[in-house]
């Protein structure tokens, strides 16, 4: 099974990722500070602060979709509510930090959050497909519908005196709608 490898794998590089970011905002929040220049007018303190509270925001997202990634892989089970939105809100994010990397950092870099969107994209599907929810031999799968086996029998029919139990109304003339535009 490719599951949970994945997804130990999807938890590591988002809590990496999200360690990294925020040392990232964080460092250019401090480096902004010391400056004590302003870029087009603006004060330069609600710069660092702007940026120490991205540098909060996004590593803590960052950590909660790790997170998320590490619930399934120690579950073995899919991500659902929440979780299965944060996954998929990541995998958006890292498809437009992919599209702005190709241009900013070069390729690396694309095909860094390429493959980081698609092992979440993986991680995401292959929990669509629970063992137990389609496959052979089970209610919802292929091998336990009426008629599909030798084992369905057919039903009894009524004996002389009793009366065919049916509930479905009779069948009447079909008539198809009338044409309602001019």
């Amino acid at each position: 099974m490719v599951r949970r490898p994945v997804a130990w794998i999807v938890a590591v590089i988002l809590f990496a990722e999200g360690f990294g970011i925020a040392a990232l905002n964080w460092f250019m929040g401090v480096v902004v500070d010391r400056q004590d220049m302003s870029l087009a007018g603006l004060d330069p303190d609600k710069m660092s602060v702007s940026a120490k509270a991205g540098a909060v925001v996004f590593g803590l997202y960052f950590a909660l979709c790790g997170l998320v990634a590490l619930l399934v892989a120690v579950r073995n089970r899919p991500p659902a509510g929440l979780g299965r939105v944060l996954l998929i809100s990541v995998a958006v994010v890292h498809a437009l930090l992919g599209a702005v990397s190709w241009g900013l950092m070069g390729w690396r870099a694309f095909l860094f959050m390429v493959v980081v969107l698609a092992l979440v994209v993986l991680l995401l599907m292959t929990y669509d497909q629970v063992d137990g929810a389609g496959g052979p031999g089970t209610a919802a799968g292929g091998g336990g519908e009426e008629g599909s086996g030798p084992a369905s029998a057919p039903e009894p029919e009524p004996g002389p005196g009793a009366e065919a139990k049916n509930d479905t109304p009779p069948a009447g003339p079909f008539t198809p709608p009338a044409p309602t535009t001019p």
